[in-house]
């Protein structure tokens, strides 16, 4: 790697960071390209290349992620949508069912007792929501 590539990836973590750190907070591709430290349209390539998904995408799995640990301690589906940072709960429902495969009342419904007797860092790579998790099944 060249030291401008590892620069770049360096400025690319910045803004990573700033969205699982404030993840519930409004943040758009402007925002986080400005911590990031480029232009809104470079930082989303520069993302999507090094990360494999958009900036918005990597935001939304973020958010789906903490709603999920949420439903599973019993949060109903609005308040969990609303405490992750987003505003529209049919948007929520339609993004968390394309990523888990149910849809969030189901999934609060479901049975998580292995997950909950789980350490946290493994239950959180063991439910962390994919939008190819069938593609890597295979």
């Amino acid at each position: 790697m060249t030291p401008d590539e590892i620069a770049t990836l360096t400025h690319l973590r910045r803004a990573r960071d700033l969205m699982d750190r404030e993840y519930a907070r409004p943040l758009d591709v402007p925002q986080m390209a400005r911590h990031a430290l480029m232009s809104p349209a470079h930082f989303s390539r520069q993302f999507k290349a090094a990360y494999g998904e958009t900036p918005y995408g990597y935001l939304m799995t973020r958010r789906i992620e903490r709603a999920m640990a949420l439903l599973r301690e019993g949060m109903s589906v609005t308040d969990a949508c609303m405490a992750v940072g987003c505003t529209s709960l049919g948007s929520f429902s339609s993004r968390f069912t394309e990523l888990v495969g149910v849809t969030p009342s189901v999934y609060r419904a479901g049975s998580h007792e292995a997950v909950i007797a789980m350490p946290p860092h493994v239950a959180k790579a063991r439910t962390r929501p994919s939008r190819n998790r069938e593609a890597s099944a295979t």
